[in-house]
């Protein structure tokens, strides 16, 4: 062979390897359906547009404007605006991702398909499921959905965090304000004491006279000790924390005479702020991704269900070994999530995850408090790491309540490129 034969055969073999190669490595192309556009979906589905771009993403949700529930507190007392925690599809869009205002009513595991509440059936690779949580309504007896026009649990964004903030207006000078924490899991455990705390600095401006009695169906709260430290030196008198072997838990409400009832008798209230217990989204229930815990059990590694394989379960919905239901958990779960299944579509293992969250709560508008978390996946499942050895936990400060602010704006940018 002569030399510039032999050197034009290499030429067009390497070029033909280097082509073979780039071939293989090419992100395949396939259909993610995701239903629920809350933190756990939108992020997700931005995720994966960026890891393959040749993928073809749905997101489907009914509401084209997402209320978020972090920050609500603020708002309820007037630090922040209902349109400041307010996001739209917009920027989802522009980013590649195709989004459907509808619901999902169904979901057919074996024929890769979801029925849209109109009708419409959708094929899919692979779905992700991200419902959020539905109100368990009966709980305490009385408390319906009905009796929530009367007695708010705003614990979701919108029109429920502005009834409880006209009623606290409203509300009569030296009047009670009461909140019920449920038994069992719940999205945002650190919430109704961040609720409890900014309400106690509203009255302290406007109602000096009023305070805050908290009815609680447990014996413990998160950082309970930051918390009630808080509440003696920022609102000494004005919180009082009822535990469930004082009769914390109520066992009914009357909403004509505004009275709660427990084991400590019945208590008449000028503001009643009911938070019932929770589980996942119908959705989730129906379509049989839920135990008779009432949570969707997944695989750590990935989120893919227990029961339901090729399905995946992210967010409050999901039951993650020992992460928290709250907004940072969702995301790092979604990323996570979409980097297994671009692993997955493209015949590929993701490494081992390690996942975090931070719940951060406002005590005052100059101070907060956070509770960060890590995670890694140990024998199957995802447990918290233990903190370095002699590192405390950050004590409350003004600090947090400048770095909430800002941990909001980006989980919003990241999560809704908003």
């Amino acid at each position: 062979m002569r030399r510039r034969q032999f050197l034009q055969f290499g030429a067009a073999a390497v070029a033909g390897a280097t082509a073979a190669r780039r071939a293989r490595a090419a992100p395949r192309a396939g259909r993610v359906v995701i239903a629920g556009g809350g933190f756990a979906g939108s992020s997700c589905a931005l995720r994966l547009r960026s890891l393959n771009p040749n993928l073809q993403v749905t997101l489907i949700d009914p509401q084209s404007d997402y209320v978020t529930c972090p920050m609500s507190n603020a708002a309820l007392v007037g630090l922040r605006s209902m349109r400041s925690l307010t996001v739209t599809r917009h920027a989802i869009v522009r980013a590649g991702v195709r989004y459907l205002r509808e619901r999902v009513a169904a979901l057919d595991a074996g024929r890769h398909t979801v029925t849209l509440a109109g009708g419409e059936h959708i094929g899919y690779d692979k779905l992700v499921v991200a419902p959020g949580i539905r109100f368990l309504f009966g709980t305490p007896a009385g408390y319906d959905e009905a009796a929530a026009q009367r007695m708010p649990h705003a614990w979701e964004g919108g029109s429920q965090t502005e009834l409880l903030a006209a009623q606290l207006r409203a509300m009569p000078a030296g009047g009670t304000v009461a909140i019920s924490v449920p038994a069992g899991l719940m999205r945002c455990p650190p919430g109704p004491y961040e609720r409890a705390s900014l309400i106690a600095y509203w009255l302290k401006q406007h109602k000096p006279r009023s305070k805050v009695l908290i009815f609680d169906s447990n014996n413990h709260f998160p950082r309970q000790d930051l918390f009630t430290a808080a509440w003696e030196a920022l609102y000494p008198g004005m919180i009082e924390w009822v535990p469930s072997t004082e009769g914390g838990a109520l066992t009914r409400v009357d909403v004509a005479a505004s009275t709660l009832h427990s084991a400590s008798g019945a208590h008449r209230v000028a503001v009643a702020n009911v938070i019932p217990p929770q589980a996942p989204a119908a959705l989730a229930a129906q379509a049989g991704l839920a135990t008779g815990h009432g949570w969707c059990p997944v695989n750590g590694a990935s989120f893919e269900s227990q029961l339901l394989p090729g399905i995946y379960v992210i967010g409050d919905a999901s039951i993650a070994g020992s992460m928290p239901k709250a907004a940072s958990a969702a995301f790092s779960q979604a990323q996570r999530c979409a980097t297994a299944i671009a692993a997955a579509l493209d015949g590929r293992e993701a490494s081992p995850p390690e996942l975090d969250s931070v719940c951060y709560s406002l005590l005052s508008p100059a101070s907060a408090l956070a509770i960060h978390a890590h995670f890694a996946l140990t024998d199957g499942e995802l447990q918290q790491l233990a903190p370095p050895a002699g590192q405390p936990p950050p004590a409350a400060s003004a600090e947090l309540a400048v770095e909430a602010t800002q941990w909001y704006q980006k989980i919003c940018r990241d999560s809704f490129a908003a």
